[in-house]
């Protein structure tokens, strides 16, 4: 009998350990690419503060070059949380293994509860052109290949437009006299500004006051960090169909304990500390439930461009 309590009691010892080791010391938070690395690390320094003392970890940022180290770092485990995850980016992710990630909600706008934003297409406001016919045979900007408003919506509204190549260069049947991918969001802004393209794709909301860069979106974020008569210099000449907000995401093989912890903490962070949040999402949102029933649209469209792609 002595032995058996004994056991029990080992084994009762080892159970915790294994427990209180599987709650990790580190977490990473992921941010995607494609707009100002100096802004966005400082955007998500308050994150970092709150993670590091609500969850009694050491949380490291890591601020991707481009979408596609995000999508390789929740595939490979490397990354645990994402904020602002682009949709495009998070159907490469669960068309490869969809039980890869966990979805804690959705972004939803704080002024009218929306749920989605647009791609737009811009240009100099002193140039001549006013529609997408316009730009024929000009120069023209997306941000990266694996996102969703800086690529996959346009170029399919682009190839139902102006058609699809046969040879893949996505100049759309010789439409664009050529086509380059920035690597972001801003650096298409920037691009149409200095004349690198005539015309570029970016995101924004759509709502709100149109000369503050709206409630949310690339605009914004350029305004604050030093041009504050943005509006004034572009025009919007091309609107997307609604895109849904990206997820906030969990990698999905955290300890189930911690995983717990960790959802609740981003739902607290919204709740009490909603300055932090929306700094970090780079536009007025806040958390609503989701699953991934809200971005079918989405992965269909990525299958669909993931297959055109190999064949």
């Amino acid at each position: 009998m002595k032995k058996l309590a004994t056991l029990a009691v080992l084994t009762g010892f080892m159970t915790l350990s294994c427990a209180q080791a599987a709650a990790p010391k580190q977490l990473t938070l992921g941010i995607l690419g494609g707009q100002n690395s100096t802004q966005q690390i400082g955007d998500n320094q308050c994150v970092k503060s709150y993670f590091d003392k609500a969850l009694n970890v050491e949380t490291k940022l890591n601020n991707a070059s481009d979408y596609s180290a995000i999508i390789q770092g929740l595939k490979n485990n490397k990354i645990d949380v994402v904020l602002s995850m682009s949709p495009a980016s998070f159907a490469s992710v669960y068309i490869e293994n969809p039980q890869a990630v966990d979805v804690v909600g959705i972004a939803a706008d704080d002024s009218d509860q929306s749920k989605g934003y647009h791609s737009v297409v811009v240009v100099k406001a002193d140039s001549p052109y006013k529609t997408l016919d316009d730009l024929k045979g000009k120069s023209f900007g997306f941000a990266d290949p694996d996102s969703t408003s800086g690529y996959l919506f346009p170029n399919k509204a682009f190839q139902d437009k102006f058609g699809k190549d046969a040879n893949m260069d996505n100049k759309y049947n010789g439409f664009f006299s050529s086509v380059t991918f920035s690597g972001g969001h801003e650096q298409d802004i920037l691009g149409v500004l200095n004349g690198q393209f005539e015309g570029a794709v970016t995101w924004t909301s759509m709502i709100g006051d149109y000369n503050t860069g709206y409630t949310s979106g690339s605009f914004g974020r350029l305004i604050r960090v030093g041009h504050p008569d943005l509006m004034k210099q572009i025009r919007i000449i091309w609107e997307s169909p609604l895109i849904p907000n990206g997820p906030i995401l969990v990698n999905h093989k955290l300890d189930a304990d911690f995983k717990a912890k960790l959802i609740a903490a981003i739902k607290t962070l919204d709740k009490d500390h909603h300055d932090c949040f929306i700094k970090a999402m780079g536009g007025k949102q806040h958390i609503v439930p989701a699953t991934v029933k809200d971005y079918e649209k989405v992965i269909e469209m990525k299958r669909d461009l993931m297959n055109a792609g190999r064949s």
